[in-house]
C-alpha cells in the first residue's frame, strides 16, 4: 500500500479512500491495544474486499482478536459511512511473510529477506530481492547478490518479507518472550 508519501516540494495530496478508512478506524485499533499494519481493497470475482491488517505490539493475533477488531471497525465504517460500495470485510494478522510498509518497517526486519517492487526503475530494474540493511534517512538500502541497492522509500510500491528458516526462528522467539 501507497502511504501518504510526498517529497518536500509537491503540495500534500487529498486523502485517498484507504487513508480516510486508516485515519477513521486507527484510534478504535490502538485503544483495543493493536497496531495497524495494511489497509488495502481487493478485487475479487464476487465483489471487493476491504482488508485490514493489524496485530498487537508483540506481533500476535488470536481469531478472537480478529473477531473483536471486526465487530468494532464494522460499527466505526457503519457511522462514518464513507465506502459507497458494497464489501466484505477481512480483519487479518500481517502473518510472517509480512508486508513493509513504513520505513520502521524496514528497520525492525534489518538481516532478513524482502521483496520489492519500485514504482519506477532503479538502476534498470523494477523488482528487487534481497537482504535488507540498516535505513538511511528515506532510503531503503537491500543487498542483492553482494551489491547494495538504494531505493527511496518513496518509490516503494509494495515489499513485503520472504519466508525464510531466519525468519521463522525471528518470530519463533518473539512469541516466546
Amino acid at each position: 500500500m501507497k502511504r501518504n508519501k510526498t517529497r518536500k516540494d509537491q503540495a500534500p495530496p487529498v486523502k485517498t479512500l484507504v487513508e480516510q478508512i486508516e485515519t477513521l478506524i486507527t484510534p478504535s485499533l490502538t485503544s483495543m491495544g493493536f497496531e495497524l499494519v495494511q489497509v488495502k481493497f481487493i478485487d475479487t470475482r464476487t465483489g471487493q474486499t476491504l482488508q485490514i491488517m493489524a496485530e498487537r505490539p508483540d506481533g500476535s493475533m488470536s481469531l478472537d482478536d480478529c473477531a473483536a477488531l471486526s465487530r468494532q471497525v464494522s460499527a466505526v465504517l457503519d457511522v462514518e459511512d464513507v465506502i459507497q460500495n458494497e464489501y466484505r470485510l477481512e480483519i487479518s494478522s500481517p502473518g510472517i511473510d509480512r508486508p513493509l510498509v513504513k520505513l520502521a518497517d524496514y528497520e525492525k526486519y534489518t538481516g532478513h529477506s524482502a521483496k520489492i517492487e519500485t514504482a519506477l526503475p532503479i538502476n534498470g530494474r523494477k523488482k528487487f530481492t534481497g537482504t535488507i540493511k540498516p535505513v538511511e534517512g528515506e532510503e531503503v538500502i537491500l543487498t542483492v547478490d553482494g551489491k547494495d541497492h538504494r531505493l527511496p522509500f518513496i518509490d516503494i510500491a509494495s515489499a513485503k518479507l520472504v519466508l525464510t528458516d531466519a525468519l521463522i526462528k525471528a518470530h519463533q522467539k518473539r512469541a516466546v518472550s
